[in-house]
This record gives C-alpha cells, structure tokens and sequence, in this order.
C-alpha cells in the first residue's frame, strides 16, 4: 500500500524504504497484491539499488540466508528422472 514501510530483501543488505508510488500499465493504485505485475517508487532509492531477484517484504517477515541444508530424492531415469548423472563442481 501507498505510505507503507517495506523492506527489501535478498542479495545485499536487507534495506528499508517506504513506498511512495505504486503503477501498473501506467495506472497509478492505492495497493498492489502478490503477483502483480507493478512498478513501486521507493523513498531514498535509486534503480541501481534494487536488483531481480531480491524481494519487497513487509519489515521483519522474511530474512535471507545465504546457506541451507536440505535432503532431496532424485527419480532414477525409469522413475521418469534424469538419465545423465549429476556432476560434481
């Protein structure tokens, strides 16, 4: 929403703004929801500031990490999987 304070987080430092202006197709809106497709005029920072991938947040609900663990199956090849092997590197 207009006047709300965001965050913006992933790939550098998490950083805090508010936004000041929400667009789509050249509309200005009062709010914008999950999936859409909008521009976001941010206080105090530039284009070059922001980057794909990073996300906008609402202040405190998501924090990056940059390792994890995790366990995963990979189908074998008659299971419908890969038919060429993983590689390490």
């Amino acid at each position: 929403k207009l006047n709300d304070e965001i965050e913006i987080v992933g790939l550098k430092d998490t950083q805090k703004t508010v936004i000041t202006g929400i667009e789509m197709f050249n509309k200005s809106l009062d709010e914008g929801r999950a999936g859409d497709n909008a521009g976001l005029l941010l206080r105090g920072l530039k284009k070059d500031d922001v980057e794909r991938g990073q996300v906008v947040a609402k202040p405190g609900s998501v924090t990056p990490h940059a390792e994890f663990e995790a366990e995963i199956y990979v189908l074998s090849k008659e299971e419908g999987g890969r038919h060429t092997p993983f590689l390490k590197g």
